[in-house]
């Protein structure tokens, strides 16, 4: 079965994000941007992935990316209809017309189409993007937590997992640290206690 994979950057103090979108306070080592370019290239928007030039490098993580409105406005602002081509792009929303053939729009519950995507024969994981609201939706349904944690304190912005209180248990399966504080974190739900 496929997992869902929460992939994401996280201040000290739990922030993916300021108040307003803000992702700039976020900076790393050229041993950990190599590192995330070559581990974990699947999850670069495609305009990254060209000025890399790893466009024509076939994704091998993952095969589909979730995420909410909120996540794919970003782009929508800078002009991109289709931020991750590379891979099959859901947003959620209720309220948003599919502006790109690429992109499928659910409007439905979060959790059961990701149950679907989960549960398809063959594939490769699903990348939860973003943002933080939809990541507290599906919750129970992520499988997998890998936090690339900033040596910065946000003090406001957008939380991990939205406005949700569900103590949900994970182990953490490993940690690796990179010149100037980044450090990254692999969890896997606890079964017993999922």
């Amino acid at each position: 079965m496929r997992k869902l994979i929460y992939y994401i950057a996280l201040s000290i103090d739990g922030y993916i994000a300021g108040p307003d979108d803000e992702v700039e306070f976020f900076s790393g080592s050229e041993e950990y941007l190599t590192w995330m370019v070559d581990d974990y290239g699947d999850a670069l928007p495609a305009a990254y992935r060209d000025e890399l030039g790893r466009a024509d490098v076939a994704p091998s993580r993952f095969d589909t990316v979730v995420m909410g409105r909120r996540t794919y406005d970003i782009a929508l602002r800078a002009g991109v209809t289709s931020p991750y081509s590379h891979l099959r792009q859901v947003v959620f929303s209720r309220t948003l017309d599919a502006p790109d053939p690429a992109v499928t729009i659910a409007a439905g519950e979060a959790s059961a189409t990701v149950r679907s995507l989960k549960a398809e024969d063959s594939g490769l994981d699903i990348y939860l993007a973003g943002g933080g609201r939809l990541a507290g939706q599906l919750l129970d349904e992520i499988d997998e937590l890998v936090i690339k944690r900033y040596p910065v304190v946000a003090g406001a912005g957008i939380p991990a997992f939205g406005p949700v209180f569900a103590p949900t248990a994970f182990s953490l399966d490993g940690v690796r640290s990179f010149d100037g504080g980044n450090l990254v974190e692999w969890y896997s739900r606890t079964p017993d206690r999922a």
